[in-house]
C-alpha cells in the first residue's frame, strides 16, 4: 500500500483485522524483515509497518531529518492508518525505530493512547566516546575540513564523499549523502529523558549478544521506564527478532495475549 508524506511516496503494510498494532523498522533496514511477525499479529490484531522514508522502497527525504522529524513522520503514518474506532494503539519498534517510538510517547506528541509499547533491540542511549573513538573522530574532522576545501575539491572532487564512505558504521558507509547526515543528527540525541515519561504497559525484547544497542542499555531502559519488563534471549544479536525468531514470536504471543493454536490456526 502506499501513502504520501510531505511530498514523498510510503510504501507499507497492512494486514489482519481487529485493534490497531504498528511496527517500525530500524535504520537501514526494511517492513519486510518484519513478515513473520506480522503474520503472528495480524491472528489477532490489524498491522501496519512501513518503509520509513529513505529506506526500503520509500522515498529519500530531499534533505537529512532529525530524530523530531522522524517522530513527526510516525505520528503522521499512525494517524493514517488509524481509524475512527482506533482510540488506543499498540507500537513496536526495532533499533532506530525504538527510538523514534520512546520520544514520540515520551514527549506526549502522540494525542491516541498507547496500550502497549514493544522495544526490540532499541536505540536511544548515547555513550561517552571511547579514546580510541575521539582519535579517530579528529582524524575523519581533519581529513574533512582540508578535503571540503574549494582548491582541493576543484582538484579532486570525489574524495571527501569516498573519504565519508570509508568512515563510520556499515550503516553510515552504506548511506547517501543526506541519511549520513540524517544518520549524525540521530544518533547523537540520547533519549533517556523520555523513558520515565512512558506511560504505557512496555516490554524490551534484547538479544544478549547485541553489539550495536548492548544489553546494558535494555536494563537501562528497564530501570528507567516505571513497571517495564525486559525479556532476553540468549545468543541472539542486534536482530534478535530474526536471530531468535521462535522464542521471540513466543514471547510476542504471550504478552499481547494471542494463543499459540490461533496463531497456528
Amino acid at each position: 500500500m502506499e501513502m504520501t508524506y510531505q511530498g514523498l511516496k510510503v510504501q507499507y503494510i497492512e494486514q489482519g483485522q481487529g485493534p490497531l498494532a504498528v511496527l517500525f523498522h530500524g535504520w537501514g533496514a526494511n517492513k519486510e524483515l518484519f513478515q513473520a511477525l506480522i503474520s503472528t499479529l495480524a491472528v489477532r490484531y490489524r498491522v501496519a509497518a512501513p518503509d520509513t522514508p529513505g529506506f526500503g522502497q520509500s522515498q529519500e527525504p530531499g534533505e537529512a531529518w532529525s530524530l523530531e522529524d522522524y517522530c513527526a513522520f510516525s505520528k503522521a503514518f499512525i494517524d493514517h492508518v488509524a481509524g475512527p474506532e482506533d482510540k488506543e494503539v499498540i507500537l513496536a519498534g526495532h533499533s532506530h525505530g525504538g527510538r523514534t517510538l520512546i520520544r514520540l510517547v515520551g514527549s506526549g506528541m502522540l494525542e491516541r493512547k498507547v496500550q502497549k509499547l514493544i522495544l526490540i533491540d532499541s536505540a536511544g542511549i548515547v555513550h561517552e566516546k571511547t579514546p580510541e573513538q575521539m582519535r579517530r573522530i579528529k582524524r575523519y574532522k581533519r581529513g574533512k575540513k582540508i578535503l571540503s576545501l574549494p582548491p582541493v575539491k576543484a582538484l579532486f572532487p570525489h574524495a571527501l564523499e569516498r573519504l565519508q564512505s570509508k568512515s563510520g558504521s556499515a550503516d553510515y558507509r552504506m548511506a547517501s549523502p543526506v541519511m549520513r547526515q540524517s544518520m549524525v543528527k540521530v544518533v547523537n540525541e540520547d533519549v533517556r529523558e523520555y523513558l520515565p515519561r512512558i506511560e504505557a504497559e512496555t516490554l524490551l525484547v534484547w538479544g544478549d549478544q547485541d553489539q550495536d544497542t548492548p544489553l546494558a542499555d535494555g536494563q537501562l531502559m528497564e530501570r528507567l521506564i516505571p513497571g517495564s519488563g525486559l525479556a532476553v534471549l540468549a545468543g541472539a544479536g542486534h536482530f534478535s527478532f530474526l536471530d531468535r525468531q521462535y522464542q521471540f514470536l513466543a514471547v510476542m504471543r504471550s504478552f499481547l495475549g494471542i494463543g499459540s493454536d490461533a496463531a497456528n490456526g
